[in-house]
């Protein structure tokens, strides 16, 4: 009974500890579990993530197109300015799409690029040739990693069943465009961001015996 109970109590953690990464990769900063505010449309509720998701997603095609319109003539590899050329086809095309969904559901989006999308910005428009690829590929390559996280985890638990659709499309151009970026053979995968610790769980032993018990 004791060993049916420790196993227990191991899946339970196991399964807390991913339900709380879940809650703090959907939630957006600033935001509590229980400030939580919903609101409903002909789609379906829509909460905080899936209005922080319409803005993230937004705020990528404020500096990924003007950047990759400077790709066309800063840059000296010519995968750079291929990249280039698909993030700014790619992220119009998105951007209008986010703008539609938000004036549809409600959601206020920005016109501005965050603090940090403005900085890379600042760094990439003095710089041209090989220092322009190399920090043009990390940065981007970064970027698109951090909102990769973000669609996947509102995908998977929007209420909402335009930001559900919406965000299927989403995924498909952060993908294409990691993976050009990592085509360019400039990315330094040592500097990205390590995956998330697996959460406990308990031993495949363990499992067995408390299944017998």
């Amino acid at each position: 009974m004791h060993r049916l109970l420790r196993g227990e109590l191991l899946m339970f953690g196991g399964f807390a500890v991913a339900a709380t990464v879940t809650i703090l990769l959907v939630l957006p900063s600033g935001t509590s579990a229980g400030a939580t505010q919903y609101t409903q449309s002909a789609a379906g509720p829509i909460g905080p993530a899936d209005r922080d998701f319409l803005v993230k997603v937004r705020q990528a095609g404020l500096w990924e197109i003007p950047v990759g319109q400077w790709a066309q003539t800063r840059a000296e590899s010519a995968s750079v300015k291929e990249t280039g050329k698909h993030l700014v086809e790619d992220h119009t095309k998105l951007d209008a799409a986010t703008r539609a969904l938000a004036a549809k559901l409600g959601v206020p989006i920005p016109d501005t690029a965050n603090a940090d999308q403005q900085s890379w910005m600042a760094q990439l428009s003095t710089e041209k040739g090989p220092a322009f690829d190399k920090d043009f590929a990390n940065l981007l390559r970064a970027a698109h990693g951090k909102v990769f996280a973000v669609v996947a985890a509102v995908r998977a638990g929007t209420r909402n069943e335009e930001i559900r659709k919406f965000a299927n499309t989403a995924n498909t151009v952060v993908l294409k465009h990691m993976t050009l970026l990592e085509g360019t053979g400039l990315v330094d995968f040592g500097e990205l961001p390590e995956p998330p610790t697996p959460s406990p769980v308990p031993s495949v032993a363990t499992a067995v015996e408390t299944r017998r018990q």
